[in-house]
């Protein structure tokens, strides 16, 4: 630190308080990788035990069919 004048000049290390380091960046990297996977995975559980993702054209049965049965509302 030095002054100049009425100015008073300080190094950069100096006006943060310490010095910058690796440690901060890989923690975000890997803080945002894992927000990534989470919900990636609230989000593809979700999908997958919602009712919604049969097809609209999907047939389906109360109860299991004999095997000479024919499908409900079938077209043939």
């Amino acid at each position: 630190m030095h002054r100049e004048g009425e100015e008073i000049h300080i190094t950069t290390d100096e006006a943060r308080g310490g010095e910058t380091g690796t440690g901060l960046r890989y923690m975000l990297g890997f803080g945002l990788a894992l927000v990534i996977v989470a919900l990636s995975a609230v989000w593809i559980t979700g999908a997958l035990s919602s009712e919604k993702h049969t097809p609209q054209n999907a047939t389906t049965v109360d109860r299991p069919l004999a095997p000479d049965e024919p499908l409900p509302d079938s077209k043939r």
